[in-house]
């Protein structure tokens, strides 16, 4: 692979610009310009299949049996706690209209200064902790792929294998989108084969006929709600899809972007949870890589260590690449290349910290995830509900502005209505969890049942749709921040930093008309997009028409 030099204010002479496979991605949280869009919908099922053909999901499906559900109705909310990932579809949707990460598009729900704390700030926190994790489960797997093997690491080698375990991960993240996106598709498809192997002999030694004792009712509901919460916490952690659909095209169709990311996820997400519930009728899943050893050939075993391996080191590739766009965010000045190192070199020390030097903290930070869902389920809500209310318009241009005259920058950096629907529905959904650090006292109200995957998102959604429409300026129509095109340049040019302040009054700055709509000096989507394809299908590649020249500049229909 050839290194690209990536530069936050230029780009080096000779070096390859926008966003090519084998080489860094040279944008990060600045808004990508038209000519730099490419790709089909359909790539991003591989991008997601690949981070979630997770032996993570397998676990979950064991959980269901050891909840104490019958192996029907647990298959069942499988596929029901999964379906979250038709909204982290929707989320991505915001991705081609505005050109941005998610960690950007976020300001619009916050405001500069609360995405600091409820978009840039939960972000990098809750990304180091899953990165930490799949850190450690990776290095212990590898080493238990070598005992398998026969070969014994000496005492402090483990360091060694955490050190090339978090280097796989961190080089494709750091190589950035099309790299991940050209490697996922492959690792996807080998990771799957192999468990659809195991998956053979996991169906020969299953008991079908299998039926746990009986529970009385409110026990029951309360265990399907809790199994609901857990299968949910694997869609509900991602609302950084926006990160992924940001290099399509403006013009791509919205239901193509739901439909692949979303299958991209739902679909080995479900297939590997039932492979861990039909497990558990016949292995003891407390400890499931050791106990599925009875049921494979001994051949197959290390295979089977070698594909959780690879399908957590996939998984830690995207949640590295999103956390360093989440840390350039608070330093925009920085290449993302170079935050995405920052973050996995501090993983990676916090991982060799926790996992040799504090093990019982690192059962302690599991847990702590547990409790972060809740958190995640409310913030996803708001911003899919917000795309609702927005008509998925987002000037991704105006964004990036973080001046007190940013049409984002609301009341002192802050969005009420984001802010009190996170703050409130959080809240309400940490005292409905049921996990192993902390229960909260209104599952304990109702006999352990955790409704937080489903009060906390309704909560949220609900809240902050009322506020939208009650709070200036959305309850002046003529004072709402325009939706203008979304695939301009980025503020300043091409090259220029994202997320620092703009010259008043400069060019490229969205300004007040004298209607008090955001206007800008741009041109409109129409114009821009004239002589594209059409976005009727994504049967063929789209790839963004030059800009054309336009008189003044009109709110965009889209």
């Amino acid at each position: 692979m050839n290194l690209t030099a990536e530069h936050p204010t230029s780009t080096p002479a000779g070096a390859v610009t926008g966003d090519v496979a084998g080489h860094i991605e040279t944008r990060g949280i600045d808004q990508i310009p038209a000519a730099e869009r490419h790709g089909r919908p359909r790539s991003l099922f591989g991008i997601w299949a690949a981070a979630n053909v997770l032996y993570l999901n397998f676990v979950f499906g064991g959980l269901l049996i050891l909840f104490g559900l019958g192996l029907w109705e647990a298959l069942l909310i499988c596929v029901l706690g999964n379906l979250w990932w038709f909204v982290i579809g929707w989320i991505a949707t915001s991705g081609p209209a505005s050109g941005t990460p998610s960690v950007m598009i976020m300001r619009a729900m916050f405001g500069v200064r609360g995405n600091a704390l409820f978009g840039s700030g939960l972000g990098v926190l809750i990304g180091l902790f899953y990165i930490v994790l799949n850190v450690a489960f990776a290095t212990l797997a590898s080493e238990a792929l070598l005992a398998s093997v026969g070969v014994i690491l000496p005492d402090g080698f483990g360091i060694l294998v955490l050190a090339i375990v978090s280097a796989l991960s961190l080089v494709v993240s750091v190589f950035g989108h099309a790299t991940i996106e050209k490697l996922s598709g492959y690792l996807a498809i080998a990771v799957g084969a192999c468990f659809a192997v195991v998956a053979i002999f996991v169906f020969a030694a299953a008991d079908w006929s299998y039926a746990p004792a009986s529970l009385p009712l409110g026990d029951h509901v309360a265990v399907l709600l809790l199994g609901l919460t857990v299968v949910a916490s694997g869609p509900l952690s991602w609302g950084t899809s926006a990160d992924y659909s940001r290099y399509l095209p403006a013009t791509t169709p919205r239901r193509s972007v739901v439909m692949w990311t979303a299958l991209g996820g739902f679909v080995p997400s479900v297939l590997l949870a039932a492979l861990g519930t039909i497990a558990g009728t016949s292995i003891d899943m407390t400890d499931p890589q050791t106990a599925i050893a009875d049921i494979i050939p001994g051949w197959l075993y290390p295979v089977f260590l070698l594909a959780i391996l690879a399908g957590t080191i996939a998984n830690n590739v995207l949640c590295s690449y999103s956390t360093g766009l989440y840390a350039q965010a608070f330093a925009p000045r920085i290449r993302r290349s170079v935050s995405v190192m920052i973050v996995g070199v501090v993983a990676a020390l916090l991982a060799a910290y926790l996992l040799y030097g504090a093990p019982r903290f690192l059962d302690t930070l599991s847990y702590a995830i547990e409790i972060a869902v809740a958190v995640m389920g409310p913030l996803v809500a708001v911003y899919a509900i917000d795309i609702v209310l927005r008509r998925g318009r987002y000037d991704g241009r105006a964004l990036n502005d973080t001046s007190r005259r940013s049409p984002f920058w609301y009341t002192g950096g802050w969005f009420v209505p984001g802010t009190v629907a996170m703050v409130v529905a959080s809240t309400v959904a940490v005292l409905m969890v049921n996990t192993t650090l902390y229960t909260g006292p209104i599952s304990l109200a109702l006999n352990g049942a955790d409704v937080s995957s489903i009060a906390g998102p309704a909560l949220a959604a609900g809240l902050y749709a009322l506020l939208w429409r009650t709070t200036r300026p959305y309850r002046d129509p003529a004072a709402r921040p325009g939706a203008v095109d979304a695939a301009a340049p980025a503020p300043g040019g091409e090259d220029s930093p994202s997320g620092g302040d703009l010259p008043d009054g400069g060019p490229n700055r969205p300004h007040r008309s004298s209607a008090g709509r955001i206007s800008s000096d741009r041109h409109t989507p129409d114009a821009e997009n004239a002589g594209a394809p059409s976005a009727a299908t994504d049967q063929d590649e789209y790839t963004a028409a030059p800009p054309a020249a336009t008189g003044t500049p009109v709110r965009s229909t889209r």
